[in-house]
């Protein structure tokens, strides 16, 4: 288990992989996003996407997936998250495409009110399989510190 303390500022990850498929984008779209051109191939034809594209939240989604089985297999004493900051959805993501995340640890500290928490900020960036970035993030993080006491 890995602690505010344990981090490391700079510190980067590179994992995921999580091949898009044309049914997850028409569910998604459909159940949460439903725009023509995420469940349509004829309206994505006329749009900038050329194609069916995925929307961007099912992008987020997908990317926070992938986030969460690192955080499986590496983990840490993570306590949520309070937002992010700057999202950016760089280039379409289509069914077929693969992607992977990057993260860099950009910050950390301690809380200034709570001794037991810790607060990071890092910066995700998603690419598909030509190495493209289809979209960035900076998340902000809570996470347990070692020795700051305990939780209220």
């Amino acid at each position: 288990m890995r602690y505010l303390e344990d981090l490391v500022v700079g510190e980067m990850a590179s994992f995921g992989a999580h091949r898009v498929t044309r049914e997850e984008v028409l569910e998604f779209a459909s159940r949460y996003d439903p725009q023509p051109f995420h469940l349509s191939d004829e309206a994505a034809a006329e749009t900038q996407f050329g194609r069916l594209a995925a929307s961007g939240w099912h992008t987020a989604a997908m990317t926070m997936a992938m986030l969460v089985a690192h955080w499986q297999a590496h983990p840490q004493a993570g306590l949520g998250s309070p937002g992010l900051d700057e999202l950016r959805w760089l280039r379409p993501v289509y069914p077929g495409d693969t992607l992977r995340c990057e993260t860099e640890l950009l910050a950390k500290r301690a809380s200034a009110t709570r001794p037991e928490l810790g607060i990071t900020k890092a910066r995700t960036t998603v690419f598909n399989q030509n190495g493209e970035p289809v979209m960035t993030f900076v998340a902000n993080g809570l996470i347990r510190a070692r020795t700051g006491g305990e939780l209220a």
